[in-house]
């Protein structure tokens, strides 16, 4: 993987660069639509490069490894070829599933012990065998394990959990460097900074992630139910600390406020479930603002859902019909929504990057902030 960093905002942190894998380049900042189980829920990996101009999606290392299993992914060739996608991939390692399984898994210095959230089976996750895992799926970019501790959280927890996820990464690297890829194409291995909200631990972790020299960084822990700007306060820190010239990765965040705001941070790399969790529920965001496509203001505007988005699929459909297909538990109302999420939250980072290059970044942010955070 290579990493060419292309322009600096004036005005803040903000960055414009081209990151490029084996299965193509990704120009950042860039936002990556989460594909869990090998899908990005309703959505069709035509309409992901077609529509929404998607350039990397996300798999999830825990849910691939229990189903459909290991078995069928290499057989199929690995994930790309498991589920047609052919730009690049990037896997989470399951760390935050342990975090997210609390009542049913045990975490020791070994590893993690857990049941599947499927049938109540016991497994074990090291950071060995998440990296032969993660061989395995194919992924280009893969993610080292981690813990990800909750909020709020004890400073001594923290402390101890962040020195463990550093001796975890010793043995990360330690297995990717000794192994190679299964599928004919590289593969790039990204630390995660952790720490909790405790800057002087956030300090010591991105020091710690920085000393690794891998070819890009994460930033963990964040956007598990800490104040936004206690969020901003502690990725500021860590992005003034990781290498300017390897892409950063803020990971599971966020909404398009939180998007721009970390942007301006100095954040190439975003997740979230958000767009297409919400869009199944019926909440929009648009460059105008945030829409609950159930409220009955909605029944009679014919007018696009998001007119500024022009050929995308967001200007072909009206929100009256929208609303419709939604109120009445329609698939395609979903489908609709999840493409029309993703396509906004791309068409964002595209526009950022425009601005970004310009010159002009922070007003053009500022004025995005205060228009895509007004519920209409």
């Amino acid at each position: 993987m290579d990493f060419k960093l292309l322009a600096k905002d004036s005005g803040s942190k903000a960055r414009a660069g081209v990151v490029k894998t084996d299965h193509g380049e990704i120009e950042t900042p860039i936002f990556m639509p989460v594909g869990t189980a090998g899908s990005v829920k309703a959505v069709h990996q035509r309409e992901l490069k077609e529509d929404i101009k998607a350039q990397i999606i996300l798999g999830n290392t825990y849910h691939l490894y229990l189903r459909p299993g290991l078995e069928v992914i290499e057989t199929a060739g690995g994930l790309h070829k498991f589920n047609g996608w052919d730009k690049p991939i990037l896997t989470d390692s399951g760390g935050y599933q342990v975090y997210s399984l609390s009542g049913t898994r045990k975490i020791k210095e070994e590893g993690v012990t857990f049941k599947s959230h499927i049938d109540g089976s016991k497994h074990v996750f090291t950071p060995e065998g998440v990296m032969d895992i993660q061989r395995t799926i194919g992924a280009d970019i893969i993610m080292a394990f981690d813990e990800c501790t909750p909020y709020p959280c004890e400073f001594g927890y923290a402390r101890e959990s962040m020195e463990m996820t550093h001796r975890w990464l010793k043995r990360c690297c330690d297995r990717f460097d000794a192994t190679e890829g299964k599928y004919g194409y590289s593969q790039t291995l990204f630390p995660i900074v952790q720490g909790s909200t405790f800057k002087d631990l956030r300090v010591q972790s991105a020091e710690t992630i920085a000393s690794f020299e891998r070819e890009g960084n994460a930033i963990g822990g964040l956007s598990v139910g800490e104040p936004h700007e206690m969020m901003y306060e502690q990725t500021e820190v860590v992005c003034d600390i990781l290498p300017a010239d390897k892409p950063r990765y803020l990971m599971g965040v966020g909404t398009p406020e939180n998007l721009l705001e970390c942007m301006a941070l100095g954040v190439d790399m975003f997740d979230c479930v958000m767009p297409t969790r919400n869009a199944r529920n019926g909440m929009l965001f648009t460059s105008e603002g945030i829409l609950n496509m159930r409220n009955e203001k909605w029944k009679n505007e014919h007018s696009p859902i998001d007119p500024n988005l022009e050929g995308y699929v967001s200007s072909f459909y009206s929100k009256a019909y929208l609303r419709h297909l939604i109120t009445s538990k329609e698939i395609l109302g979903a489908q609709i929504a999840s493409i029309h999420n993703l396509s906004f939250y791309l068409w964002l980072m595209k526009e950022a990057r425009k601005h970004i290059l310009a010159g002009d970044f922070t007003s053009w942010k500022n004025k995005m902030v205060k228009k895509v955070t007004v519920r209409l």
